[in-house]
């Protein structure tokens, strides 16, 4: 493992990082090899096309081939302009100098574009889980990662929801995977929470998919970056465990802030690069933490018209609701996809269920392109965004009012965490 880190408030030029590439990312790698770049889509913050660049410059003469992968778990394929943009690169550069390098969108839901590499037994999910679940979990990924001698995965690593920390391994489940394991470790993290999972290292869930990675025996590289919008803070090269490893650790300290009382109030604004709510929840993720006992978190996304293209059918079907108010009515939800189910109880937070009925500990509010007829079918509030001035939310952090103008990435716990957001018993 290599790593690169800025001093502390600073960051990484590209000709640094361009260096640091060439010393720690050997010719041996790519020489007469068939190489697939595995990156993510648009919904993350990093300099992908700069390493991208550097890699295809010094490199693309003496490869086979070197393809690139969007690993987009279940997000919407991108197109041809938009991948380009992910690597910074135009239409016409693509035509010219990267015309040999082949694009691929990951199809988790095309059977036919998978391959099935395993099994996780119910013996060995057990002893991952703790105990939570004791089922058998088959493995399967992109079949194409079987054309290519070595895999290189580019990407960030920042606090998640799901996995504790993101990066290394989760490029490759979920990012190229099939459903079956997806599912499974998604709603296994819903189950512990998404307090007691995120910005949290060594979780089940990662165990879970570092054990499904040491099942892809292919040759991987990863390069996993820490980011904030100002710029690179450190890169790391190794194995997608041991790069994913100290990314973590510098993530833990880049992208986690932490305040000494929750708020009653949040304005979280979504970026633009989170076009739907599937992807635009990361605003509630990142900031429920600090949310106070029946506070108001609003998500503020005048852009966002959709809740999911892939998934919207099933969760209007089902709607946004806590953890419990699934488990005690198992018979009815069992069977919807359980990504799905995940995904409904991270938007919508920690709650309980009484006496037959639902006790969320928090609203969540859209004020966004979703009209108030959908939010009331999905059990979410609503505002009308045009109602919203989004700077009278700033400075305000005495008065119980929290502004993020930019959410999704960025960590906010509090120092002392109250017990629902401490890892432990579920």
């Amino acid at each position: 493992m290599a790593a690169l880190i800025a001093p502390d408030q600073t960051f990484l030029d590209p000709a640094s990082v361009g260096k640091f590439l060439e010393s720690s990312v050997s010719h041996e790698t790519f020489r007469n090899k068939r190489i697939l770049l595995i990156v993510p889509d648009s919904t993350r913050t990093a300099p992908v096309g700069m390493v991208f660049k550097h890699l295809f410059e010094r490199h693309h003469a003496e490869v086979k081939s070197m393809d690139v992968l969007i690993a987009l778990g279940t997000h919407q394929p991108m197109s041809e302009k938009a991948i380009c943009d992910r690597l910074e690169i135009s239409l016409e550069e693509r035509k010219e100098q990267y015309e040999k390098v082949q694009f691929f969108n990951h199809e988790w839901d095309n059977p036919e574009a998978l391959q099935q590499i395993g099994t996780i037994t119910s013996e060995e999910i057990s002893d991952l889980t703790e105990g939570r679940f004791s089922m058998e979990v088959p493995v399967s990924v992109n079949k194409r990662l079987f054309d290519y001698d070595q895999i290189i995965i580019i990407g960030p690593v920042f606090p998640h929801e799901v996995v504790g920390f993101s990066g290394g391994n989760k490029y490759l489940f979920p990012g190229v995977s099939g459903p079956e394991v997806l599912n499974f470790f998604h709603w296994l993290a819903a189950i512990i929470t998404n307090p007691k999972i995120i910005g949290h290292k060594w979780t089940a869930v990662r165990k879970v998919i570092d054990r499904a990675g040491a099942s892809v025996t292919i040759p991987k590289l990863a390069l996993c970056m820490v980011v904030t919008h100002q710029g690179l803070r450190g890169i790391f090269t190794g194995t997608p465990e041991s790069a994913w490893d100290e990314a973590s650790n510098l993530s833990a300290k880049t992208h986690i802030e932490y305040k000494e009382k929750p708020f009653h109030t949040i304005l979280s604004c979504a970026p633009e690069m989170y076009d739907e709510l599937w992807v635009g929840g990361k605003c509630m993720y990142k900031l429920e933490p600090v949310l106070a006992d029946g506070g108001d978190l609003i998500i503020y996304a005048p852009h966002i018209k959709e809740i999911s293209l892939t998934h919207g059918k099933i969760i209007r079907e089902i709607g946004y609701h806590c953890r419990d108010y699934f488990l005690n009515q198992w018979e009815t939800f069992k069977n919807y996809p359980w990504g799905i189910l995940a995904h409904s109880t991270h938007v919508r937070g920690v709650g309980s269920w009484e006496n037959g009925q639902e006790k969320p500990r928090v609203n969540v509010i859209l004020a966004s392109g979703i009209p108030k007829e959908v939010c009331d079918e999905i059990n979410l509030g609503y505002l009308d965004p045009t109602t919203i001035e989004p700077e009278s939310y700033a400075h305000r952090e005495h008065e119980g009012i929290l502004y993020v103008p930019k959410a999704g990435e960025v960590l906010y716990q509090l120092n002392k965490p109250p017990s629902w957001a401490k890892p432990g018993n579920d």
